[in-house]
């Protein structure tokens, strides 16, 4: 399945159904009166959030999302039927913007999230109800509210807990795939990953999601190398990690280098807590580790953790630090709260268990 997190779609309420103009004409009923039925209500265009669903793979085929219109008024007081609702299914974490970008319709970050994004145009009135004591046999009728149409488009960013951030070939994919079952592309090259990839976390009772982005160069603000527009999935993480790879020429410049380009994209990236991690220490002797992360302290970081991605070398103690940043319950913990009862103490409010 292909990864797609920006896609613009065209959008198209229905329109309501035109009233009728009709006579009640019956054998032996010498005046039947207007009888015109009013018209159907057209169908709105509603967006749901639904789970399992990660890319916007499937607005790439499919552009222009059409509600039907109401039916029209019908003889014998008949109302037209009113048209189902259009509803478009989006992952969760998509945003809705306008056509400029510039307004924010909607932010869809829970599962059964739906909003109405166009209204269907009401029906129109049948003869019927012009009926009055002076006007006894009306022919005018309305022809139903227009439809509304708007061009959106829409923007998926990840909802995850923590993400993952340093240059290319810093060790990203091999380190999520030592912490979760994620899966993630590992190569000797740069750039091995091209989009983001998300891997869920247990440790010591406690599950988070972990979102891996590709490698960021200097000049990424600038599109260098992919650019930063995957940035985008890691606005809403608590933490992020920053992995530094001890084998490359300067760590210190390496990690200034991503520093850069997170305050140059903004959007609150550069104030989130940052975990400074010194990868890749199985290539290296204990001095030289303790070396560079004296160098990275001196270089802004207040805390160093060494790691190895590969042989899982204190990745534990990492992931005990994380653990200090996440709410109580995640997005992928469960809801329900295991409650433990003390037999000593009365008055808890729970129920007696019983077998029958």
């Amino acid at each position: 399945m292909h990864f797609l997190d920006q896609a613009k779609i065209y959008l198209r309420s229905g329109a309501g159904g035109p009233g009728a103009v009709s006579f009640r004409r019956e054998k032996y009923i010498e005046y039947g009166g207007p009888d015109g039925g009013n018209g159907g209500r057209g169908g709105d265009v509603v967006f749901e959030a639904v789970a399992g669903l990660n890319t916007l793979i499937d607005f790439r085929y499919s552009q222009h999302f059409k509600a039907q219109r109401g039916a029209h008024g019908m003889g014998k007081d008949r109302t037209g039927a009113s048209a189902p609702d259009l509803v478009i299914q989006v992952p969760v974490g998509t945003q809705v913007l306008s056509e400029d970008r510039e307004e924010v319709i909607a932010d869809f970050t829970e599962v059964g999230q739906r909003l109405v994004i166009l209204e269907g145009g009401m029906g129109g009135r049948g003869n019927a109800s012009y009926k009055t004591s002076t006007n006894r046999a009306p022919r005018q009728h309305q022809p139903g509210e227009p439809a509304q149409e708007m061009w959106v488009w829409l923007r998926l960013k990840l909802l995850a807990d923590v993400g993952l951030v340093g240059l290319p070939n810093a060790g990203k994919s091999t380190f999520i795939n030592q912490v979760s079952n994620a899966q993630a592309k590992v190569g000797h090259y740069a750039f091995t990953t091209l989009v983001p990839k998300l891997g869920v976390v247990r440790h010591k009772g406690r599950e988070f999601v972990l979102a891996d982005i590709p490698g960021l160069i200097e000049g990424a603000a600038d599109g260098a190398g992919i650019g930063d527009r995957f940035l985008g999935h890691i606005e809403r993480c608590r933490a992020l990690i920053h992995l530094v790879d001890i084998s490359g020429e300067d760590p210190a410049e390496a990690m200034q280098t991503v520093v850069a380009e997170l305050e140059a994209y903004g959007e609150g990236l550069e104030d989130k807590p940052r975990l400074i991690v010194l990868n890749k220490v199985d290539l290296a002797d204990a001095e030289l580790v303790e070396g560079f992360a004296a160098e990275l302290r001196a270089a802004g970081a207040d805390k160093v953790f060494a790691i190895s991605g590969a042989t899982g070398q204190g990745v534990s103690e990492l992931m005990d630090a994380l653990l200090a940043y996440l709410p109580e319950r995640t997005a992928t913990e469960t809801k329900g709260v295991e409650l433990e009862r003390n037999d000593d103490e009365e008055g808890d409010g729970l129920p007696e268990w019983s077998p029958i």
